[in-house]
């Protein structure tokens, strides 16, 4: 028989299978994204107790299974369940776009202790302080820079202007590029998206993670469009399937509407 792995873990997701079983996946600290068959999970009240529902920190205990991709799930032992979390449809919505976005750039079995203490920091705070539009867009970048795909944000990808320069006020993103263009590099570049100097410099901070930064809430609309379009933009272009969460987040969000 197998030995045994325990293992710090993030519930991704879960569906049922069959009558009585769920698939579920989970971000793991030390075996980066695995997913399992736990048998009896819809019909137990004791082994699988609010453990494998979606954002839950569990420890996991699983065994690997041979010539199948699937683990055999053993148990899982509820750590945190993000009780104030579950309480509001806004903190759900960033929680399901963390959760959604951590798993779509994160390939199955990509050992990163780093994205696994990436994602369960910010779902923490989100259950201590609520949501941001400084934590959401922080939270994005900084995933990125993890997973290899960081934005060049100080200068521009086809001449190599550099950020700022006062005789450039319009902006372009292109995830093609994997960056920011100027205007004259953006003319050949029809999926580039329009990013002004101020959604650009804010962006370039976050990424940064500089502490001074203005107010969210002092942001005009447009800038914080702008700045939410192209961080999402980027993030699908990476990802082979579509982003569910994002018109949850947008629904639910007061970052779309400058209040937070």
């Amino acid at each position: 028989m197998r030995p045994s792995l325990v293992t710090p873990a993030i519930v991704l997701r879960s569906r049922p299978f069959g009558e009585s079983d769920r698939i579920v996946s989970f971000l793991t600290a030390d075996f980066g994204k695995i997913t399992g068959i736990a048998k009896g999970a819809m019909r137990s009240r004791k082994r699988f107790v609010n453990s494998l529902e979606p954002f839950a920190q569990i420890n996991l205990r699983f065994q690997e299974r041979q010539q199948s991709g699937l683990a055999f799930i053993l148990a899982a032992d509820l750590v945190v369940g993000y009780r104030h979390l579950a309480r509001s449809l806004e903190s759900i919505s960033h929680a399901a776009y963390f959760v959604e976005i951590t798993d779509g750039l994160v390939g199955d079995r990509e050992e990163s202790l780093a994205v696994y203490h990436h994602l369960r920091d910010g779902l923490c705070r989100l259950e201590a302080n609520g949501t941001s539009l400084r934590l959401l867009i922080a939270f994005e970048l900084k995933l990125l820079r993890l997973v290899g795909y960081q934005p060049v944000l100080d200068n521009c990808k086809g001449c190599a202007n550099e950020f700022p320069d006062p005789a450039i006020s319009q902006w372009y993103f292109s995830p093609a590029d994997g960056g920011v263009l100027c205007s004259a590099c953006a003319s050949v570049r029809r999926e580039a998206l329009p990013l002004g100097a101020k959604a650009l410099e804010i962006l370039a901070a976050l990424q940064s993670e500089a502490n001074n930064l203005p107010s969210p809430s002092s942001l005009p609309l447009s800038v914080i469009k702008e700045m939410r379009a192209a961080t999402e933009f980027f993030i699908q272009f990476h990802m082979v399937r579509q982003i569910k969460s994002a018109v949850f987040l947008q629904q639910f969000s007061s970052a779309f509407s400058g209040t937070n």
